[in-house]
């Protein structure tokens, strides 16, 4: 069963608060009534009053500053890998309503190039991590491997071809928009989705790093900007098994 940690989060922090709330307004009410007796304060109210502050301050923490994730797939490989604890920049697309997603305060807009935490738009409640690839205004196209961008191959450039003497997988430098990073892709010829995308006002292209082994706008369709969660920009921990023991030998920017 998948949670929705947000809404979680913002469901108990509003509890707590009634709570808390609703007993003080309570005891104001006994007292200006003249009552002198002296009310105790019960076991709920108790927790309420202690876990209210700090459940106020992670729920504003994750939703307007940074939110941690964790990286379950290869599909943004090699940019990030499997067990990569990741950072996620929560206000530099816009301040959003929790859970809701709607954007109150425009601070700016995703560029080409950058990695992008968002929900699904076949769910609208699974996290992806992908690229930006195309912004509103851009054609995409994608055809025998190659993007193109309102008509212009994206630059790359072959680095490695792994294993050596008998190659499965093709590491190129790509530049896209101000982003040089790397991308794999398979050696063999496409067998994925291809086609031509014109993305409109307010919704976005995303790919993954691994090509070939990405579910992305090529088959979930462009992301809208309600969906955005955030902008990732760090690697603070690498912990791929339970069993093993975390590696801080990835910390780092993300590119």
């Amino acid at each position: 069963m998948d949670f929705d940690f947000s809404l979680i989060l913002v469901v108990l922090t509003l509890v707590s608060g009634l709570i808390w709330l609703g007993f003080w307004l309570f005891v104001k009410v006994r007292t200006r009534g003249g009552s002198n007796a002296m009310i105790k304060e019960p076991v709920v109210v108790e927790y309420s009053r202690s876990f209210f502050p700090v459940l106020f301050l992670v729920l504003v923490v994750r939703s307007f500053l940074i939110e941690p994730f964790q990286i379950p797939s290869q599909s943004m490989m090699p940019t990030l890998e499997v067990g990569d604890f990741i950072l996620v920049n929560k206000y530099s697309y816009g301040l959003r309503v929790p859970v809701l997603g709607y954007k109150f305060l425009d601070l700016g807009d995703p560029q080409r190039g950058d990695v992008m935490v968002f929900r699904t738009p076949e769910d609208n409640t699974t996290n992806y991590i992908k690229r930006v690839v195309g912004v509103p205004g851009d054609t995409v196209e994608y055809k025998d491997k190659r993007l193109t961008i309102n008509g212009v191959p994206i630059d790359e450039k072959l680095i490695a071809a792994l294993p050596a003497g008998a190659p499965r997988e093709l590491y190129y430098e790509e530049q896209l928009g101000e982003k040089l990073h790397r991308i794999i892709k398979e050696n063999y010829p496409n067998t994925g989705h291809e086609g031509k995308w014109v993305v409109p006002e307010g919704k976005y292209f995303m790919m993954g790093d691994n090509r070939d082994r990405s579910k992305d706008s090529r088959y979930i369709g462009l992301v809208p900007d309600e969906n955005i969660v955030g902008r990732a920009f760090a690697i603070w921990m690498h912990w791929e098994k339970f069993l093993s023991l975390p590696s801080f030998t990835r910390v780092g920017s993300i590119q």
